[in-house]
């Protein structure tokens, strides 16, 4: 029996949309997709490593990880240090993430963050403003994507007009990673109207 467990993305949660939508599709299978929460009740002191950590200690035998945005980051990397994954379905990941994350808050608000310890950051999970401790960018800078060198089956659906992540950032992970297939959509980050595209891609991958 494989597990399925599905890894929101950043200021997200368990209940968003990607994540219950392709739950109740995994249920006409019989298979019952584990929304884990990232956000651990405190999002102040988020980090990837700690991410990586709860998803690692959820891993009790073949499993197949299904990561949104930054929850795909998550996954690659648990996928690097476990011998439990067996596929990757990653969906918009935040490849390049810094890289094209931190100059969208300009200078003044970087240094603000980095010399105040605090950066406020509205959360789509929780619809509020959360505040995020300069740790998080500290932690994140440990994991270059170009480590992320394990063979596995992995699939990437990203969209021609993401307006977060450029879909560049994922052609060119799997540039050189043959164990990579990246399906291009006609769709933007939240992949509300690829639904359907996605979960055909996903039956045929994981042939159910």
């Amino acid at each position: 029996m494989v597990d399925y467990i599905y890894l929101h993305g950043f200021a997200s949660g368990p209940q968003s949309f990607k994540g219950t939508w392709l739950r109740s599709r995994l249920q006409t299978h019989n298979i019952d997709l584990q929304l884990l929460d990232l956000n651990q009740g405190d999002f102040s002191h988020l980090t990837l490593t700690r991410q990586i950590h709860q998803v690692t200690q959820q891993l009790h035998g073949p499993t197949i990880l299904i990561g949104s945005s930054l929850g795909g980051i998550v996954a690659a990397w648990v996928t690097q240090q476990s011998t439990c994954v067996e596929r990757l379905i990653l969906l918009a990941p935040a490849f390049q993430f810094l890289h094209q994350w931190l100059p969208k808050l300009g200078t003044e608000q970087l240094n603000n963050w980095k010399s105040n310890g605090w950066l406020s950051i509205y959360h789509y999970g929780l619809d509020t403003q959360q505040q995020l401790h300069y740790d998080f960018l500290t932690d994140a800078q440990r994991y270059p994507d170009s480590q992320l060198k394990k063979s596995i089956p992995t699939l990437i659906l990203h969209g021609q007009r993401d307006e977060v992540i450029a879909e560049d950032a994922s052609r060119l992970y799997a540039q050189h990673r043959p164990w990579v297939t990246l399906q291009s959509l006609d769709t933007d980050h939240g992949m509300a109207d690829a639904m359907e595209d996605i979960w055909i891609a996903i039956q045929d991958f994981c042939a159910l």
